[in-house]
């Protein structure tokens, strides 16, 4: 059985045990609040001050590779006291336990403290000041705690309903599938190329997955992932006006991230699309690895259209199904 399934069931029974060994022990609830949103808990004083600003320049900077400014996250303050149990339910909490009296400095990383899925970070810190040393030492750990939490929901909720036949049509071609939730169709597929989407009345929310023979010794460059996209989608992405076709934009320049995860090595690029001698465009995000037997580039692609919404969200829950990516088991290797 695939692995991410096997983890599912593991956790299940896990839960199982426990509550057969201890019936006392309470469920705990849902998780509250919106998606992409974390509630900050620290005193008004430290918030609109220099540690507030610190904050915000970590987890409320632009989101990258977006066409308008949107926050990476949604921040919401809240004093100490006004810290109930209400909001102790909330998916993302980032607590400020800042007293002279803490014994030892640093960022603690917990989950499902009151809730499902839950994250919960805390700073001790002995005064605003360190905790400002304590936030730029541990800065981006405690943004890629909240964003791989974000990650997770997405993929739980994708597994809870899953439509398995899409993994399968990328699976028979690469050798590994990619988790696919209800509302997602196939709209093409050739020997080299798919093209899945969920499409609503104002939304769209896209996959790409291709692959190519390795032709050169550095396929990992930003210039040849790029121009192996733009002559995949102008073959397969035509758009509505005659002679358009999806490609990527030129007036902002990609970014590429060499990155691990789950014992992948793959390289993240960021940048617009657009369409040639039309008027759409957004953003998109894609993964470029080695298939098992090194011979060819894989690329999983999620990419959004909403022109009428802000598209962080949009972005982050198609973005999600990228990552839960896995090698078929069965001797499979795409040929």
């Amino acid at each position: 059985m695939r692995n991410i399934v096997k983890i599912i069931f593991g956790i299940i029974a896990t839960l199982s045990a426990v509550s057969c060994g201890n019936n006392t022990k309470p469920l705990l609830p849902n998780v509250s609040g919106k998606a992409g949103e974390v509630i900050v808990v620290v005193g008004k004083d430290n918030w609109e001050g220099n540690l507030g600003n610190e904050i915000g320049s970590l987890l409320a900077r632009d989101c990258e590779y977006l066409p308008q400014r949107e926050p990476l996250y949604s921040l919401v303050n809240l004093a100490p006291s006004a810290f109930s149990d209400m909001f102790k339910l909330h998916r993302n909490i980032l607590i400020f336990n800042i007293d002279s009296s803490v014994a030892k400095q640093g960022v603690i990383y917990r989950t499902d403290v009151w809730a499902r899925p839950q994250c919960v970070i805390q700073v001790n810190a002995t005064c605003a000041d360190s905790a400002i040393v304590v936030l730029r030492k541990n800065g981006e750990n405690i943004a890629g705690a909240i964003e791989q939490a974000e990650r997770n929901r997405v993929i739980a909720n994708t597994l809870l309903y899953e439509e398995p036949k899409l993994g399968e049509v990328v699976s028979k071609m690469i050798g590994g599938r990619i988790h696919f939730p209800v509302g997602y169709n196939l709209k093409k597929v050739t020997d080299d190329f798919i093209w899945i989407a969920d499409e609503k009345q104002c939304s769209t929310q896209g996959v790409f997955v291709y692959k190519y023979p390795v032709t050169d010794k550095t396929p990992f460059t930003e210039e040849n992932i790029i121009a192996r996209r733009n002559a995949f989608l102008k073959e397969y992405v035509p758009a509505t006006a005659e002679g358009s076709y999806m490609t990527t934009s030129v007036f902002v320049k990609p970014g590429i991230k060499f990155l691990k995860y789950h014992n992948l090595d793959f390289v993240e690029t960021r940048g617009l699309w657009e369409v040639y001698n039309d008027y759409m465009g957004g953003p998109f995000v894609s993964h470029s690895f080695y298939s098992k037997d090194g011979k060819e580039i894989i690329v999983l692609e999620a990419w959004v259209y909403a022109p009428k919404y802000d598209k962080r969200q949009y972005l982050r829950q198609t973005e999600s199904l990228l990552y839960s990516f896995e090698w078929d088991k069965d001797g499979n290797d795409g040929k």
